[in-house]
């Protein structure tokens, strides 16, 4: 079950004046399942997006670095569900391109106005018959309050759909974000499967889209794992619709831009922080503090040591306050002149570790009643500078053994 992640009320996501969105059933793995989207975007939207830094990279996430780079406006988003076309070589990428040649064709516009996004299982053909036969009927279901509908459109093995909603003043003017997420396995930071989309009606420079984005996900999706997997699709992308009347945010620095992006910032954490909430066989929700170190860069190491671990994960599974196996992960993240006798340890309020050894106060039980907590932080202090870093992950349980051997089944 989610940790204290429940389905959004659809009456709670904002539509966003320049998108519609239109859901269908295509048969691409499974009958009777929400498996294709698009996501039209009015004439004059910008968009960019983060890729993931898997070499082994899908055909889809090949074809929208090539047509975003190609500079031609991007008039539609299209995904499917329940095939990654990742690992099929030079035939995986013809059949992306057919799907966007198809939806092209149904839009009046031109291929590479297309982002093509897929998701699901590693190295099968995908079905692009399927896919161009149900694009009609996604074109006819776009509405501009669908999202909720997307939401569930773009899963795998998630439980619930995951999205979310802000409204911001700029200039007086009330200006909207929301976004839709998906994923609960294969997920590690760099990008951390996952696909994630947000649109806004923002009226900003182009040129600022890329560094915004970029940011939002270092914040965000890229300060969460599950299970230490780096997948071949996985994606983040940014749309602004320019529908907003305020004067063009020129300056991320700005008051206006600033606004803007601590609305971004925040929206997709808490997408980010969804898809960890539903991990795949997840019963506990970590978040990881690693503070005092000297740059954010080794805070990131020992807070990934920490979160990657299995033997951390399952100790937070069984609810077994086994802490030195965290003390162990930082030990090894390395910070090659760590020193060990200045590093404390917090377990929620509770100190465990002081000065690089066992708090004399500090007993089993309160370490064990946090551990039974849905929901725990830990927070380790290096002591060695000002810098920090946070990162979200999740327990490793039986199920996830589960759910991913009988993944394709």
């Amino acid at each position: 079950m989610p940790v204290n992640l429940h389905a959004p009320d659809p009456a709670s996501l904002h539509a966003v004046p320049g998108v519609r969105l239109g859901v269908t059933m295509a048969g691409i793995r499974k009958a009777d399942r929400r498996d294709l989207s698009v996501i039209e975007l009015v004439e004059g939207s910008s968009v960019a997006g983060v890729f993931t830094s898997n070499r082994f990279c899908a055909a889809p996430v090949q074809l929208c670095r090539q047509h975003l780079a190609a500079g031609q406006a991007i008039r539609a988003i299209l995904v499917n569900t329940g095939n990654a076309n990742a690992g099929t070589g030079a035939d995986g990428l013809a059949r992306a391109q057919q799907s966007c040649e198809a939806l092209a064709g149904l839009m009046g516009v031109r291929a590479e106005q297309i982002l093509p996004f897929s998701t699901g299982v590693i190295m099968e053909t995908l079905p692009v018959d399927r896919i161009i036969a149900g694009l009609p009927a996604a074109i006819k279901a776009l509405r501009a309050d669908a999202w909720g509908e997307a939401a569930l459109g773009i899963m795998t093995t998630d439980t619930l759909p995951k999205a979310a909603s802000r409204q911001l003043q700029i200039q007086g003017q009330t200006v909207t974000l929301t976004g839709i997420s998906k994923g609960a396995g294969m997920i590690r930071p760099n990008m951390a499967t996952m696909l994630g989309y947000v649109a806004t009606d923002a009226n900003i420079n182009p040129a600022l889209m890329q560094a915004l984005v970029t940011e939002a996900a270092d914040a965000s999706f890229n300060r969460i794992t599950i299970d230490g997997d780096t997948s071949t699709n996985d994606s983040f992308v940014l749309i602004a619709t320019h529908q907003a009347k305020h004067a063009r945010i020129e300056s991320l620095d700005s008051a206006e831009g600033q606004a803007l992006r601590a609305a971004l910032v925040e929206l997709s954490q808490q997408l980010a922080q969804a898809i960890v909430r539903d991990g795949e066989g997840a019963t506990k929700f970590i978040t990881i503090v690693v503070e005092g170190g000297r740059s954010e860069a080794e805070c990131k190491l020992a807070a990934y040591a920490i979160a990657h671990s299995p033997l951390v994960k399952t100790a937070f599974f069984a609810s077994d306050p086994n802490l030195g196996r965290i003390l162990a992960a930082v030990g090894y993240a390395g910070i090659d002149d760590l020193d060990q006798t200045l590093i404390d340890m917090h377990l929620d309020e509770v100190l465990v570790v002081q000065a690089g050894g066992r708090h004399p106060a500090y007993r089993e039980e309160d370490g064990s009643r946090v551990m039974k907590q849905a929901e725990i932080t830990v927070r380790v202090s290096l002591h060695r500078g000002a810098a920090s870093a946070t990162v979200w992950t999740c327990d490793l349980s039986h199920d996830y053994v589960s759910i991913n051997a009988d993944y394709r089944s």
